[in-house]
């Protein structure tokens, strides 16, 4: 599997089987609701797939400030998408969830203790939603675009910290 980036990060190596990257400072996906800006400038290493399907991945950061991020991204375009992760607010880790359809829904959860220091995202697209798993547990069942092709594959941000380090091993995309 080859992946392509869309905001390619400065630093990042290997692939995907094991990707390493350098999330940068002011980074993120976000449109609108509440704080009334529209960033699309995180990174994002994906492989296109078309229809319905299953995507994993597992991953682990070493978030530290305000927002850091990293997890998987299914995206269509700038305005249609969703990023599900760790990212980190108010002083800890949370289990994140942002459905994006025209303007961005953020859910958060308590974020499990990582398995050997990594969690394991699953996405399941199936016809009109996507349901999406964390280390087997479900934790949100969103609309989507049926029929569309979409971009799948590991994301990090780092909106207001210095940056951090993301690491993603064993993506897969099952059709």
């Amino acid at each position: 599997m080859s992946l392509r980036w869309l905001n390619e990060p400065f630093e990042w190596s290997g692939d995907a089987d094991a990707l390493t990257a350098r999330a940068e400072p002011g980074t993120d996906f976000w449109r609108t609701t509440h704080y009334g800006f529209v960033r699309d400038s995180a990174h994002f290493a994906f492989e296109p797939i078309a229809g319905d399907g299953t995507v994993e991945l597992r991953f682990a950061g070493d978030f530290a400030a305000q927002y850091d991020q990293a997890g998987l991204m299914l995206r269509v375009d700038a305005e249609t998408w969703i990023k599900a992760g760790i990212e980190r607010a108010d002083g800890r880790d949370w289990l994140s969830v942002v459905v994006t359809r025209g303007v961005s829904d953020w859910s958060r959860q308590p974020a499990p203790a990582p398995r050997d220091g990594w969690w394991r995202i699953t996405a399941r697209r199936e016809g009109d939603a996507v349901d999406i798993a964390c280390d087997g547990s479900p934790i949100r069942l969103a609309p989507f675009p049926p029929g569309v092709p979409v971009m799948a594959g590991p994301m990090c941000a780092a909106p207001d910290g210095p940056g951090f380090t993301a690491r993603f091993a064993d993506l897969r995309l099952r059709r």
